[in-house]
């Protein structure tokens, strides 16, 4: 999960939006355990959002290079989800 920094607006997000897209296609693309991510709707969009990943160690590996983290404009918060399967 990640939640925007104090002071960080939506213009700052949005300039560096290109740079996060390219980073998580190219994850996906080079075989990266990343299933889906995408913003919260609510209470306000883009405030926070959450990825889902194969395994933590994906998880990791992906927020260590995102621009979003690297830039400074969110802050990760790794959770350990023990999914339920149906068939």
């Amino acid at each position: 999960m990640y939640s925007l920094r104090e002071g960080v607006d939506r213009s700052t997000v949005m300039d560096a939006y290109p740079r996060h897209k390219a980073y998580y296609e190219q994850f996906r693309e080079a075989g990266g355990g990343l299933l889906a991510l995408g913003p919260f709707l609510s209470p306000e969009p883009g405030l926070s959002s959450m990825g889902i990943f194969t395994s933590r160690g994906e998880a990791e590996r992906f927020v260590a290079g995102d621009p979003f983290v690297m830039e400074g404009l969110a802050d990760p918060r790794l959770l350990d989800w023990n999914a339920v399967h149906l068939a």
